[in-house]
């Protein structure tokens, strides 16, 4: 049974999640894989896999450059429908398309939750940017490629202290994300 394991030991955020996944592709795949990502967004974005090594442990770093435009410093705002429609009219496969709402279906149920409003209302923040798209259809495709029978995962690592977002200062894991988490396990520990 093809079997894939994600060791969360120290949490997992998109990009880190997209390099490990494409370091498991064929040559052809990465290839495949990197013009098809370079291919959602041609004018605004451009998704590069670089060696990277961290504590003499090296690995693929996966970057999102964004071409021609000044990264907003203010949080800009995309509705959930608006979300949806983006991601309707990607040059993906259905299967993709349909995973990658289900990511965001996930997360806009969990601010819905979180902020006592309907999901239509819902507007995201660090999530709705180009690059955050970039990662989520990413790894969706990235796991589509792959097409493992099974996915396991270890506990997640949640940290501990603050995080600064669009709200102000929230506590770790911030609402939505313990709303997520809420029947996976996860443990706390010292890291910020």
């Amino acid at each position: 049974m093809r079997t894939l394991y994600l060791e969360c030991n120290m949490g997992v955020s998109g990009d880190m999640l997209m390099g490990a996944l494409y370091e498991l592709l064929s040559d052809s795949e990465k290839d495949i894989f990197l013009k098809t990502m370079n291919s959602l967004f041609p004018e605004d974005i451009m998704l590069q896999a670089t060696s990277s090594e961290k504590c003499g442990i090296w690995g693929t770093k996966m970057n999102v450059a964004i071409l021609g435009h000044e990264k907003p410093h203010h949080h800009s705002h995309t509705s959930y429908p608006q979300m949806l429609a983006q991601i309707d009219h990607l040059p993906v496969s259905s299967a993709v398309i349909e995973d990658a709402k289900a990511v965001y279906k996930l997360l806009g149920n969990a601010e819905s939750i979180a902020h006592h409003t309907d999901i239509s209302q819902i507007h995201f923040h660090e999530v709705g940017t180009l690059d955050a798209i970039m990662d989520v259809v990413g790894c969706c495709l990235l796991l589509d490629i792959l097409n493992p029978e099974q996915i396991l995962a270890s506990p997640i690592h949640v940290g501990s202290g603050s995080v600064r977002c669009a709200h102000g200062i929230l506590p770790v894991p911030a609402p939505a994300t313990a709303e997520i988490l809420k029947d996976v396990p996860i443990y706390g520990g010292t890291i910020e």
